[in-house]
C-alpha cells in the first residue's frame, strides 16, 4: 500500500477524486481509489493475506464439517463441560474486550469529554465487531442459526439469565450499528442519514450504557447456575455480576489501547494527523481509567474471597494459580500503569494494556473452562475446535481491517 501512497493514489478520504472534478463511485471507494488490477496486486504482496487464505481454506472446511457431522465432530463438550472454546473464548472473552464502545460513547457523549473524539469511532467499531462475532461463535456452538429467534420470541423464558443476555446483546448490537451509521453516511454521501442519527445519539448512548451494564453483569450471573462446578476462588454468587461488569471496564479500555497501537503501527497511512497527534495523550487517559477500574476490581475480588471464607483455598495448587492470575492480570498492571501515568511513559502504558488483555482472557477462560469441574478432570479442547476458533477470529481481523481501510474511523472525511 505504501507504494501506491507514494504515487498519490491513496488514501481515499473524500467524495471527489484527485482531479477535483470527478466523483468517486462506490466501486472505486471499495477499491480505495485503485484499479482492480492494482488492488489485487497489493493484496497479493501482503504476506498476511496468504496466511489468512490458508486458514480460511483449511478452517472453513472443518467449520462446514461441524454443521454436517454435528458438534461431536469438533469438540469434546459434554454435560460435564457444556462450554468449550466457542463460548469460553468467543463469548466470555470477546464480550468484555468489546466494552470499549459503551465506555467511550459515555465518555464523549454523556460526560462531554470531546478530547477523546479522535478514538471514539474506533471504540464503537471494536464494540460492534466484538459483539457480532461473539454471536457468530455462539451460532457455531448451537449449530442451528435459524432457531435463534426461538428463545427470544417463541419459547420465552423471562426469568432466565440467558433470555436476558440474548435480548440485551441483540438490542445493543442494534444500538452500536446506529452509533456507527454517521461514519457510513459520510462514506456514501448521505448527509440526511447522518443528521438523523446525530439527533438521536444521546439517547442511543444512554441505551448502550444500560444494556451493556446489564448484559456484562448477566454473563457473570450465568455461573451462579452451577455454583458447585466452578472453583470457589473464581465464583462468588453475591459479587459475580459485579466482577464481570467491573472487569469489562478495564478490559474494554485496554483493548482500545491495543487496537489503536496496532493501527498506528501497521495502518499509519489510513490515520490522519488528528488521530496520530492525539493518540499518545489519549492512551495515557485510557490508562488512568484502566488503573482505577483495576483497583476497584482487586478490592471487590478480595471482598468476595473474604465474604465466602475462601482463604484456605489459597494454600492449594488452585490457590497458587489464582494468585498468579491476579498478579499478572491485575496487580502488575496496576503497578505498571501507575509508573506509566506518573512519568508519561506511553510505551509502558501500551505494553501494560497488552498484559491486561491477556490477564482478562485468562480469567474468563479459567472461569468458563479451566476451573470448571475442578473436582473431576481437566478438559482439553479438540484440535478441530481450536482450528475453528482461529478461523472465525481471523475472519474478525479481516472484517476489522476491511472497515478501517474504508470508513472514516481513523481519519476525518473531507467534505
Amino acid at each position: 500500500m505504501n507504494r501506491f501512497i507514494a504515487q498519490g493514489k491513496t488514501p481515499l478520504a473524500a467524495h471527489v477524486s484527485t482531479d477535483g472534478m470527478t466523483m468517486w463511485s462506490v466501486k472505486e471507494k471499495l477499491l480505495l481509489g485503485l484499479t482492480p488490477k492494482e488492488y489485487v496486486a497489493q493484496a497479493i504482496r501482503n504476506p498476511l493475506n496468504w496466511l489468512f487464505a490458508v486458514i480460511f481454506i483449511f478452517g472453513g472446511a472443518i467449520t462446514v464439517g461441524r454443521f454436517i457431522f454435528g458438534l461431536s465432530y469438533v469438540t469434546h463438550s459434554s454435560y460435564d463441560y457444556p462450554w468449550g472454546l466457542f463460548l469460553g473464548w468467543g463469548l466470555f472473552v470477546m464480550v468484555p474486550l468489546s466494552a470499549s464502545g459503551f465506555m467511550l460513547g459515555t465518555t464523549v457523549e454523556v460526560f462531554g469529554r470531546h478530547d477523546f473524539k479522535p478514538i471514539e469511532r474506533l471504540a464503537l467499531l471494536n464494540g460492534l465487531l466484538g459483539y457480532l462475532f461473539a454471536v457468530i461463535f455462539l451460532q457455531v456452538d448451537l449449530g442451528q442459526p435459524w432457531r435463534l429467534i426461538y428463545p427470544m420470541f417463541v419459547s420465552l423464558g423471562p426469568a432466565a439469565v440467558l433470555f436476558l443476555v440474548a435480548w440485551h446483546v441483540a438490542t445493543y448490537l442494534s444500538v452500536q450499528v446506529a452509533e456507527l451509521l454517521p461514519a457510513f453516511a459520510e462514506w456514501v454521501n448521505w448527509p440526511g442519514l447522518k443528521k438523523t442519527v446525530k439527533s438521536m445519539i444521546l439517547g442511543l448512548t444512554i441505551s448502550g450504557i444500560i444494556l451493556s451494564t446489564l448484559h456484562q453483569g448477566a454473563l457473570g450471573a450465568l455461573f451462579t447456575y452451577a455454583p458447585g462446578k466452578v472453583h470457589p476462588l473464581w465464583i462468588s454468587a453475591p459479587f459475580q455480576w459485579f466482577h464481570f461488569f467491573c472487569s469489562s471496564i478495564f478490559a474494554g479500555l485496554c483493548m482500545l489501547i491495543v487496537v489503536s497501537t496496532l493501527c498506528k503501527k501497521f495502518m499509519a497511512w489510513r490515520c490522519d494527523d488528528n488521530f496520530l497527534n492525539n493518540l499518545d495523550r489519549l492512551t495515557l487517559g485510557l490508562a488512568k481509567g484502566s488503573a482505577l477500574a483495576l483497583i476497584t476490581y482487586l478490592v471487590i475480588k478480595i471482598i468476595g474471597v473474604a465474604h465466602d471464607g475462601d482463604w484456605g483455598y489459597l494454600a492449594s495448587g488452585w490457590g497458587q494459580w489464582f494468585m498468579l492470575e491476579m498478579f499478572i492480570g491485575v496487580i502488575l498492571p496496576i503497578i505498571l500503569f501507575t509508573i506509566a501515568i506518573k512519568n508519561n511513559m506511553v510505551g509502558l502504558a501500551r505494553f501494560t494494556a497488552f498484559i491486561t488483555v491477556l490477564g482478562i482472557a485468562l480469567n474468563r477462560l479459567n472461569t468458563a473452562l479451566i476451573t470448571f469441574n475442578w473436582k473431576l478432570y481437566q478438559e482439553i479442547p479438540h484440535w478441530r475446535e481450536v482450528v475453528i476458533v482461529i478461523t472465525i477470529y481471523s475472519l474478525f481481523i479481516v472484517t476489522y481491517r476491511f472497515i478501517l481501510y474504508r470508513l472514516p474511523i481513523l481519519y476525518t472525511w473531507k467534505k
